[in-house]
């Protein structure tokens, strides 16, 4: 039931759901450009959320106000659209198509029930829309197609659901068929299959309905029959199919009766052509989304545990259980301070409301574990960039949460008394590294503060300061994804540039040596005498670093020793051919002298590395390189230029084998250079028509090939 609310800062009535059963999460997937932004847009219009498409009342677009967006001129983050249709309150969650805000659609699949693929008419799909539908499947996600852009010249609505039929499978099946105008070209209306009448567009939204002309029945009656077979065979009606091929006229609503539960069970697939701009197709988009796509009652909710681990009863989708909430994205606002999108799965979560607040603890991806109690501060309804104000948000609504001190992308929100934890969601690995650096140092501390801002709200960005580089290096998901990041890094008033990765290298010894160390200087009237010798031993890799005492006879004093040492230790370091640290050797005290007077640690310690640095002159040493071990996820038309590609790197392919869960998907197993992959998220994607993905483990050290 919707309650009419008028709140302070809201645009417009509000209603105010209370009742889960009416509401509808779908998140909208699909390549970049495929037209999912103005899609929503128009439903938005259409149902009157907003004046006309694209804006809300203070001037702002709805879905990509985030300025990242507009410079890019495509979406790049996730952002939630609800809308009123019929008592329903449908929340529709924008996703980027393109392939490097992965995380963010991983956010909206988290947050969703329901999933409308949009492809285009005029331009088809792309692979990564292809494995999103395998994946949904998976699941037993419930899925629908629009078929946009109707009015494109190049559009051509039979071959994109030939296509989507043959990609998705032959339980896809349109509900409606295009209808062309006088001209022959535009789409004027809708043939509707189940009714067999006509929604004629010709005088705008919404459509005048019709009995069709004679020359639609043969279509309509050819589509129509294959519709009601599809519809039969996931009915669970076990009669249908007899009474059907007897002849029966099957009652229109029975059917629909049974299509709705077919579609919101994820065993049938419904087809729509949509035009945004000329409305052709809206009512009955909006009609699925309302009457077709489960209630968050009907989805199966994510395991919770208690902080410690220990597994509790499953979830229900009751605004009266307990609170268990999911913060699925979080951004900083100017004025707002922190604003976290959230899914409300059980409970009721309202404002001035003390809740405990815990995450998974990703500390090897910059987001630390944490887990405290703090105070709702308001709760909002989010359009676009505005936020309406509500008073709270059932079980199975998505809202905005404000004034959150720790609130971070993942998090779990539970009752301050009785705090849980939701089963994480598979996160993309950030394969691509950028070395950041602030031009000034006033520009240090503010770059360090706003990068802290951006990977707690996006788990598929990793920060991490390389101890041995000195560099501060984020790892992101591709291109697109690094410039945004580095758009609101300076969007935030700080100026940052960046510079090329510099791979760990290491050195060591590749043959036994002694070395000759000499300290003697006299300054001051105070001198420094100590001498030692030293053998050096090549050590398997692992191994580190071995110190061994054989001295004889005293000839270098006890006290000294960890001197000699500790100046090894420094030199080891430092390096001993081009500044790298040097690992896998035992390096062994044989012999030495000591002064009675002149002799000191510092003595020793000079010694011990000038010692180290002689014998390198002799014990051939090597300059080490990281080898990463890859798994290559490619169809196979692809594999030839991926094996290709990964010689041209220096790699060794280690074997090739056929996925185990992919249709005609080879996965290629190879060791290549750390070097030759600083950019192989961004080649990968070139080379396979963004088809291929890759994992990648370090391996071992090796050494570097002469050149």
């Amino acid at each position: 039931m919707a309650q009419k609310n008028h709140d302070r800062g809201s645009t417009g009535t509000m209603p105010l759901v209370t009742e889960s059963d009416q509401i509808r999460n779908v998140v909208v997937v699909g390549h970049s450009g495929a037209g999912k932004t103005t899609l929503i847009e128009a439903l938005l219009a259409a149902t009157g959320t907003v004046s006309r498409a694209g804006t809300v009342p203070d001037g702002t677009t709805v879905c990509d106000h985030d300025p990242a967006a507009v410079r890019q001129q495509r979406s790049v983050a996730l952002t939630c659209a609800p809308l009123f249709h019929h008592d329903f309150k449908v929340n529709l969650l924008d996703t980027p198509g393109y392939p490097d805000f992965i995380g963010e659609l991983r956010a909206g699949l988290r947050a969703a029930d329901a999933a409308l693929f949009v492809v285009c008419a005029a331009d088809g799909m792309d692979t990564a829309t292809a494995a999103l539908w395998e994946e949904c499947a998976a699941v037993g996600m419930p899925r629908a197609v629009a078929i946009t852009r109707l009015d494109h010249p190049r559009a051509d609505v039979d071959e994109a659901i030939a296509l989507c039929q043959r990609v998705f499978g032959d339980d896809l099946l349109p509900l409606h068929l295009p209808m062309l105008a006088d001209d022959g070209v535009q789409t004027a209306g809708l043939l509707d299959l189940l009714a067999r009448q006509v929604l004629d567009y010709s005088a705008g939204y919404p459509p005048q309905v019709r009995q069709p002309d004679p020359e639609h029945l043969p279509a309509i009656t050819e589509a129509r029959d294959e519709l009601i077979e599809g519809i039969i065979a996931e009915s669970e009606d076990e009669t249908l199919l007899d009474r059907y091929l007897a002849g029966e006229q099957l009652d229109p609503k029975m059917l629909v009766d049974d299509l709705e539960a077919a579609i919101a069970r994820g065993h049938f697939h419904p087809v729509l052509p949509v035009c945004a701009h000329t409305g052709v197709g809206l009512d009955a988009l909006l009609w699925l989304l309302t009457a077709a796509f489960p209630a968050p009652v009907e989805h199966t909710l994510p395991a919770v545990t208690g902080l410690d681990g220990t597994p509790r009863p499953p979830l229900a989708c009751d605004p009266a259980g307990p609170l268990v909430a999911e913060v699925v994205r979080t951004t900083v606002d100017r004025h707002l301070g922190r604003v976290s999108l959230v899914r409300v799965f059980s409970g009721t979560l309202r404002t001035d409301r003390r809740v405990h607040v815990a995450g998974h603890g990703l500390s090897e991806r910059g987001h630390p574990d944490h887990d405290a109690d703090e105070r709702v501060g308001h709760v909002y309804s989010p359009l676009g960039a505005q936020l309406r104000e509500v008073g709270c948000c059932v079980a199975g609504d998505i809202c905005a949460m404000t004034k959150s001190g720790n609130a971070e992308t993942g998090d779990t929100i539970s009752a301050a008394e009785e705090p849980l934890l939701v089963e994480p969601w598979e996160m993309p690995e950030p394969l691509l590294p950028v070395a950041v650096v602030a031009r000034t140092r006033a520009d240090e501390d503010a770059m360090a503060r706003n990068l802290g801002r951006l990977v707690a709200g996006d788990p598929s960005l990793r920060l991490v300061r390389d101890a041995e580089t000195q560099q501060l290096v984020l790892w992101c998901t591709g291109e697109a994804h690094a410039d945004v990041v580095l758009d609101r890094l300076r969007a935030g008033g700080v100026e940052v540039d960046t510079e090329p990765v510099r791979v760990p290298l290491r050195e060591t010894f590749t043959a036994s040596a002694r070395g000759h160390g000499r300290q003697v200087k006299q300054s001051g009237g105070h001198g420094q005498y100590a001498v030692c010798d030293i053998e050096v031993t090549p050590l398997p890799e692992g191994s580190g670093f071995e110190f061994v005492d054989r001295v004889v006879g005293g000839a270098v004093p006890h006290n000294y020793i960890p001197s000699v040492e500790k100046g090894i230790r420094a030199q080891l370091t430092k390096g001993v051919i081009s500044g790298h640290p040097v690992v896998d050797l035992r390096v062994t005290l044989v012999d030495g002298k000591a002064h009675p007077v002149d002799s000191s640690d510092a003595a020793f310690q000079a010694a011990g590395a000038l010692a180290l640095r002689d014998a390198a002159a002799k014990g051939r040493p090597a300059l080490l390189e990281p080898v990463d071990e890859i798994v290559v996820r490619v169809p196979g038309s692809f594999v030839g230029a991926v094996l290709s590609d990964i010689a041209g790197r220096r790699g060794r392919v280690l074997g090739t084998a056929a996925a185990d869960d992919a249709d005609d998907r080879t996965v290629i197993r190879a060791e290549v250079p750390a070097t030759g992959l600083l950019r192989y998220a961004v080649e990968l994607r070139s080379l396979t028509s963004g088809a291929g993905t890759f994992s990648r483990v370090f391996a071992r050290y090796e050494p570097v090939p002469a050149t």
